[in-house]
């Protein structure tokens, strides 16, 4: 019965959508490359939102461009990359994070690369695609068309789009000043490798949900970032912060920091969000206020 075959089909979509970031580590599938990649649009960069696309290793994709309404190209501005959680999009992570409202009001761009399926292949999860070779090719096209301020390019994301910037601080040496991952972990996948770590400087900025269901792997995570940068912790404790939360600092060799917000009545969550299903408004700390002040003050 051709009513009782569409029911299936959403209720087994609808199961998929609800079981939620990283639900599945093996990730979407890889694309077949058969289909044809559209011509490109072009772009003219504007203040306000871009939604655009790019022809990568034989498939169309998407990624979104935030400019402030100051934008005018004759001076470089600071670039933040934010990924998105799996599976997810530009939309979801621009309304959880307010990124672009904060580059409004602070004078930076936005880009919001998209994952293939859904997800980018980051460390424990999802997908096969070169999304690594895809950002790096988002930001030259930034630097050069946009003028980014290639002194200052940062990376930001949660869940699979954290993990995505630990990989990208590794794999792109020299590209981000600083990354700061959300309920992201530096875990699973290449990570597991005693010499995958940064070989230029990359500070960080993170923040672990105590209630987290991933809290465990991120703080091994940040014990494995500590202990192949040689960072040694603040003998000080950071400042109170509300709902028993910590701040924790260490310095490493390399002259980069490690900052650790631990909020124990946070699960996996994007602290200080008013939208999304990854929104704790309660959580003590906006995130989006304290990584964009980390941000303004590392560059290379």
């Amino acid at each position: 019965m051709p009513e009782l075959r569409h029911a299936i089909a959403v209720v087994a979509l609808l199961a998929a959508t609800v079981a939620g970031c990283d639900a599945d580590p093996a990730g979407p599938p890889a694309p077949t490359g058969s289909a044809t990649p559209s011509p490109e649009p072009v772009e003219t960069p504007a203040p306000g939102d871009h939604r655009l696309t790019t022809s990568w290793n034989g498939t169309n994709r998407s990624f979104v461009v935030h400019a402030p309404p100051s934008y005018d190209a004759a001076s470089p501005l600071p670039l933040v990359v934010v990924m998105h959680y799996f599976p997810g999009d530009a939309a979801g992570i621009a309304a959880t994070s307010g990124m672009s409202a904060k580059a409004d009001r602070e004078n930076f761009l936005v880009l919001y690369p998209e994952g293939f399926a859904g997800g980018m292949n980051a460390l424990s999860c999802c997908g096969s695609e070169d999304d690594v070779g895809l950002i790096k090719s988002l930001v030259a096209r930034m630097v050069e068309r946009w003028h980014a301020d290639p002194k200052a390019v940062f990376a930001t994301g949660i869940s699979n789009g954290g993990d995505m910037a630990y990989r990208l601080a590794v794999e792109l040496p020299g590209t981000f000043a600083a990354i700061a991952p959300v309920s992201g972990g530096f875990s699973g996948g290449k990570a597991t490798q005693a010499d995958f770590r940064p070989s230029r400087p990359v500070s960080v900025i993170t923040f672990v949900g105590g209630k987290d269901r991933f809290a465990t792997a991120f703080e091994s995570g940040l014990t494995a970032w500590q202990e192949r940068l040689s960072c040694k912790p603040a003998a000080a404790a950071g400042p109170k912060l509300p709902n028993g939360g910590s701040r924790r600092l260490a310095t490493c060799a390399d002259g980069s920091e490690q900052v650790v917000y631990r909020l124990p009545q946070m699960g996996h969550s994007w602290p200080g969000a008013q939208q999304g299903t990854l929104a704790d408004p309660d959580a003590g700390v906006n995130a989006t206020d304290l990584i964009w002040e980390f941000f303004r003050t590392h560059r290379h």
